[in-house]
């Protein structure tokens, strides 16, 4: 089974964004124009809107309209917009603008574009597409663009649909056209998304720092907590950039709420003290995006999780000394994006093994050679332990050592059953020596739990240098 979610992403070392001018943290803020765009009887929906306004709880009204609703929505049109215009005209900004909104918003686009603003598209209509049907859905994106287009004067770079279904992503690559798609809170850096075999950038949002959360039960009470937490996900993330770590911090901001005074305020004293840091890169999320493919373009790398079986098999079946059926059973159950790097793979690999019967694993230690003996001198290992027995030097024994490693083979295996196995990788050849001396005199339970633990750490070896990460 295939699992779709990708829960890895960079892993421990996520790569240098190597932000303009050595920056240690981009900052980003996102303005959200959807008024005018949102769920109303006037509009052509079935109901009012519910979602994110003072109204906390707030229900649809079927087939009427709510004005109390309409006119949160108007303020953020008529008077948060341009409070917060005011703040930011000078910071590069990007604009999620619903396409219905922008049209009916001609004197608020002309501010945007005078301030440099990006405008990417939020979709046509401000609604939820949960349920809507893939085509539908498709249509409206590409109507989007034509309006957007239309009213703007130039095609949205960047798409973020908001209220996603799980059609949005793949729709957004496949129409072809984006420099980056925003519909994901997945990471604190882009990262390159593979859809039917196209590279699409994704530059990720936020729902965190977000003034969304003073429309919900659990959020921001007051413009002071609003700025604590910006200013603590900045310190947090300065600090990482300090360290070596660069990130970019997200900020999303709607009109008819961060437009209000008491929460504007706390935009004004996060501005204050982010720039009272060196090193901070305000950008816009096509600034972003832009310098991302130029710095990290996409590469193309191998996959595991996304071969076929027979593919799969004949790559990976041999990690395990003349034992496929563990990479069988691991392409058997579920695979995903966890599963793409060395040690992913080499940890479910070592799951399959460690759950296979008592003769599977049996067999996987007796299938492995003895160290220095007669199927090396004959050239006849495997390539893999062939490679592994000359790193250590096994391949340029002297006939002392040779004699040495005969006996301790064979007296090794007549007293467990099965070959002394070990990772030669990690060890030099008196190593190696001195641990078969010592492991000699091991009961048979010891040294069976042994010899597994160092199958599984072989085959990892193997899997680094077959995957080419490390």
């Amino acid at each position: 089974m295939r699992y779709s979610r990708d829960m890895r992403g960079y892993g421990e070392h996520a790569p240098d964004p190597q932000w303009p001018g050595g920056a240690r943290i981009a900052v980003q803020i996102v303005l959200n124009y959807e008024e005018g765009g949102e769920n109303s009887i006037e509009h052509g929906d079935a109901a009012s809107e519910a979602f994110l306004s003072e109204i906390i709880g707030a229900q649809p009204w079927p087939g009427q309209r709510h004005w109390n609703m309409e006119s949160i929505y108007d303020y953020g049109a008529r008077a948060g917009f341009w409070r917060l215009h005011r703040l930011l005209k000078d910071v590069p900004v990007t604009v999620y603008g619903v396409a219905t909104a922008l049209e009916r918003a001609p004197e608020q686009v002309a501010a945007m574009q005078a301030a440099g603003w990006e405008i990417a598209t939020h979709g046509l209509k401000w609604i939820d597409y949960r349920d809507v049907p893939r085509a539908i859905e498709a249509a409206h994106i590409a109507e989007a663009i034509r309006l957007h287009t239309a009213v703007t004067g130039e095609r949205p770079h960047g798409f973020y649909q908001g209220r996603t279904s799980m059609n949005t992503v793949a729709l957004g690559c496949e129409e072809g056209g984006f420099a980056y798609l925003a519909d994901t809170i997945a990471d604190d850096l882009p990262y390159w998304h593979v859809h039917q075999g196209r590279a699409q950038l994704m530059v990720p949002y936020t729902m965190d720092a977000n003034d969304m959360r003073f429309s919900s039960g659990q959020g921001f009470g007051t413009g002071t907590d609003f700025f604590d937490y910006l200013r603590d996900s900045f310190d947090m993330l300065y600090a990482e950039g300090a360290a070596g770590a660069p990130r970019m911090m997200s900020i999303g901001l709607h009109c008819r709420l961060a437009g209000r005074p008491g929460r504007a305020m706390a935009i004004r004293r996060f501005l204050d003290h982010a720039r009272a840091h060196e090193g901070v890169w305000f950008a816009t999320r096509l600034d972003i995006a832009r310098h991302w493919a130029r710095v990290h373009p996409f590469r193309p790398a191998e996959r595991p999780s996304q071969m076929d079986r027979d593919s799969f098999v004949a790559r990976f079946g041999s990690i395990y000394e003349h034992s496929p059926w563990v990479a069988e059973r691991v392409w058997d159950a579920e695979m995903g994006a966890v599963h793409d790097s060395a040690d992913g793979l080499a940890a479910r690999m070592a799951q399959m093994f460690r759950q296979g019967s008592d003769a599977d694993r049996l067999a996987v230690l007796r299938a492995h050679p003895d160290l220095a003996g007669k199927l090396a001198a004959a050239k006849r290992l495997t390539a893999d332990s062939t490679a592994e027995q000359a790193s250590a030097g096994l391949d340029a024994l002297t006939d002392a050592e040779r004699a040495a490693f005969t006996r301790l083979n064979g007296a090794y295996t007549e007293k467990h059953g099965f070959p002394f196995i070990i990772a030669v990788r990690d060890h030099d050849k008196a190593g190696i020596m001195a641990a078969m001396t010592r492991r000699l005199d091991n009961d048979t339970p010891a040294e069976r739990a042994e010899a597994e633990r160092q199958v599984t750490r072989i085959a990892q070896l193997r899997l680094h240098a077959a995957l080419g990460q490390g």
